[in-house]
């Protein structure tokens, strides 16, 4: 069983990010279970605009999309930006979705028996729409999203404390955290022994 977080933050690895904190949180619930856990930054990487699975030219999409396909859960982290997902966030999801016509070892989509979440951390309003957006687009490419799978924490409006600084402490997040994390795995175990049959669902 793995699990892959792709954090979508505009800060490279070298910076602290609020998302990745939250992250971990998350990271640990799995890793209490014996789920091992990997995190990109996607940030680090050349990642080309397009609708494709490979854009060419140094693109390197490619390797980060082969990890989603040996990942049987995958969450997308993101920060609030004007109260919605990143620029990152939108790039990863069209990049997935550009790749939601190939097929698996049955002919269904190659998302199937997959299961997806997200989190979300920023200052002021933002995270309900941030999360119905990536969780709309995963089941819509072919993703399982099982219930209470978005984790987020939001500050007061206005420049203010964030996540690391003051978000750790709240109970709201946390519950949801473990919540999420859970639920992510119970169903992540559930469609590795009964996956979706392949009758009206093939591509």
């Amino acid at each position: 069983m793995k699990a892959l977080y792709l954090n979508t933050s505009l800060k490279k690895g070298t910076e602290e990010s609020n998302t990745s904190a939250l992250i971990d949180e998350s990271r640990k619930w799995l890793k209490k279970e014996g789920v091992e856990s990997e995190e990109l930054r996607m940030a680090d990487y050349n990642i080309a605009f397009g609708m494709d699975t490979d854009m060419g030219d140094g693109d390197e999409w490619p390797a980060i999309f082969e990890k989603v396909k040996e990942a049987n859960i995958v969450v997308i982290g993101t920060p609030i930006w004007l109260g919605e997902k990143s620029s990152i966030a939108t790039l990863i999801m069209e990049r997935l979705y550009a790749s939601s016509s190939e097929e698996n070892e049955k002919g269904q989509s190659i998302f199937y028996n997959k299961v997806g979440g997200a989190i979300v951390t920023g200052n002021e309003d933002g995270a309900k729409d941030s999360a119905k957006s990536i969780l709309y687009g995963l089941q819509h490419i072919g993703f399982t999203v099982p219930p209470n799978v978005d984790a987020y924490w939001v500050g007061e409006a206005g420049p203010g404390p964030s996540y690391i600084e003051e978000g750790k402490d709240s109970d709201f997040t946390k519950k949801n955290t473990k919540t999420m994390s859970y639920n992510l795995i119970h169903f992540a175990r559930l469609l590795d022994e009964h996956p979706i049959p392949v009758e009206g669902n093939k591509l």
